[in-house]
């Protein structure tokens, strides 16, 4: 595969003997169409994805291989049933040249079903079911977040390094939650570790005295979680007022946590979290980005908004490669797999299945905040074995 500035330089030449379309095509603006949610339980995570996507393209002069941008921005309300339709209303009806989104794997699996029909340029800032890109990889599809497996598998190596043999998992019934602690338990039991018991709640059950009953009885090393928004909030609290804090540490995911802090307030102290991300990075890149997104916002940048921030920067690596012509779309999906970003979050480069090679990192709350305290994996790389492409 070509670098980005080996295919940099191979765009300038075709752009050269092409100037009189590439000119014509410059005169349009680059339609983006958000497929995010602005309604509903999962309204901040759209919000700061856009947040980040349009920081990215601000700082860059709103323009994409010097071509404006336009925004089509569409409510996906998480609704699994209407991602068909809403993905085909914006790449049919209004025609854009690339759809970003969705936050919920369910929606996904509905837009992948018609970014495979249209051949639409799809990147997802979120979702994290594994089959996107693995069994159901496509050329024109890539990720700029992350994989229920890639966040959750260092954990298995940092928990059994701390001594811990003997572990229960705790997650809801439904994929997401399944697929993280499979990742914990693969890591975990190959280093030789034990599951003690894994437990699957009703989703979206956030009733949990009796699970951690359950817990205290079994009297594991540890407990490894996933769970998300409220119920990682319940969970941590729960866990927390049930004394279970002060003899069997609390490990998980970090959606956990993750826009979670001041909700959960004293209970999560001390919690671990294993996470692609966190707003304490001490890098220049993270450090420039969390003042430019608290000068536009007001507010911390979170996981969310880091995934909407580097899919801008994507785009403008890879337009500026391609010398703003989208006409070509194999040379514009070679452009968007040649990207390599250094990224708030660390060095980002995209496998052959198109998923994000990045950095995980060990966190611990400190003070109520998200400390880094080491790398709990360096450049991981998601198998994806299933990917024919």
């Amino acid at each position: 595969m070509k670098t980005i500035k080996q295919y940099a330089l191979t765009s300038m030449f075709v752009a050269g003997l092409a100037a009189g379309s590439v000119a014509q095509a410059s005169s349009d603006p680059v339609k983006l169409g958000l497929m995010l949610p602005y309604t509903g339980t999962y309204t901040a995570l759209g919000e700061a994805i856009t947040n980040g996507l349009e920081l990215a393209l601000s700082q860059h002069g709103n323009q994409l291989g010097g071509r404006d941008v336009q925004y089509v921005k569409l409510d996906s309300e998480a609704n699994p049933s209407r991602a068909p339709q809403n993905m085909s209303r914006l790449v049919r009806g209004d025609k854009v040249d690339f759809v970003i989104g969705p936050v919920h794997s369910g929606v996904a699996m509905g837009m992948l079903r018609v970014a495979q029909q249209t051949g639409a340029i799809t990147i997802i800032p979120n979702a994290g079911l594994g089959a996107a890109t693995n069994e159901l990889c496509q050329p024109n599809v890539f990720r700029t977040s992350f994989s229920m497996w890639q966040d959750s598998y260092p954990m298995g190596k940092v928990a059994y390094d701390r001594g811990h043999r003997r572990v229960v998992t705790i997650t809801w019934d439904y994929a997401g939650g399944k697929e993280d602690i499979a990742g914990f338990e693969e890591s975990f039991t190959a280093a030789g570790g034990e599951i003690v018991r894994q437990i699957l709640v009703p989703f979206p059950n956030t009733e949990f005295q009796s699970y951690l009953a359950q817990i205290a009885s079994d009297r594991p090393d540890a407990v490894y979680t996933f769970f998300a928004g409220g119920g990682g909030v319940s969970f941590v609290r729960d866990y927390a007022a049930s004394g279970l804090k002060d003899s069997i540490p609390l490990l998980g995911s970090g959606f956990l946590t993750d826009g979670n802090l001041a909700a959960i307030g004293e209970a999560g102290e001390g919690v671990l979290t294993t996470l692609h991300y966190a707003e304490t990075l001490d890098t220049p890149q993270n450090r420039a980005f969390v003042e430019a997104y608290q000068a536009a916002y007001g507010q911390l940048p979170d996981t969310y908004a880091v995934q909407g921030y580097d899919t801008g920067m994507m785009l403008i690596q890879a337009m500026e490669a391609v010398g703003g012509d989208t006409s070509d779309r194999e040379q514009l999906i070679e452009a968007l797999a040649s990207v390599e970003l250094d990224s708030p979050r660390g060095p980002l480069s995209f496998s052959r299945s198109h998923h994000p090679i990045q950095n995980v990192y060990l966190r611990e709350i400190r003070d109520g905040r998200h400390e880094v305290i080491d790398i709990a994996y360096e450049n991981l790389e998601v198998p994806d074995e299933a990917c024919r492409m």
